[in-house]
């Protein structure tokens, strides 16, 4: 082999492995920048989606004041209200305030207070007896009794 042909295969050794080393940098090196690319891209899609979800937000308490704000115009209405009703009331002719007093004054004359419902009956026939009123007592003495717990 002669001197001069040993240069150009070490060039073109050189050349091939050049070529080889930055295919293989690219490679390593491109898949991060695209990875960065591709990072970026959705950093600027979640910003785009809070702004939009504040935006809701804000339609959104902007919706909610407006009820409370209806809220408050209703309950000041009301109390208009009952308090044209009460001021009604207190016109109401003489009669009408003498039977109210009268019904008044016959329901603290019956004992002061009406005794609470009970849901038991009177006596020894037990708790929500079956037999309670029904049928007369000489009847009931021959008939067998429930247990009482």
């Amino acid at each position: 082999m002669e001197y001069g042909n040993i240069n150009w295969i070490m060039a073109i050794v050189s050349l091939l492995a050049g070529l080889g080393i930055g295919a293989m940098g690219y490679h390593l090196f491109g898949t991060g920048a695209s990875r960065l690319q591709q990072l970026r891209r959705q950093v600027v899609e979640r910003e785009r989606e809070l702004s939009v979800l504040k935006e809701g937000m804000g339609e959104h308490f902007e919706q909610v004041g407006m009820m409370v704000s209806n809220i408050q115009r209703e309950v000041r209405t009301l109390q208009h209200r009952l308090t044209e009703d009460a001021s009604t009331l207190d016109q109401l002719p003489q009669s009408a305030r003498s039977r109210d007093i009268a019904a008044t004054t016959a329901l603290a004359d019956q004992g002061g207070e009406v005794p609470a419902p009970r849901d038991y009956a009177d006596g020894t026939g037990g708790t929500l007896s079956e037999d309670f009123g029904l049928k007369p007592a000489s009847e009931n003495a021959d008939a067998p009794r429930a247990p009482r717990y």
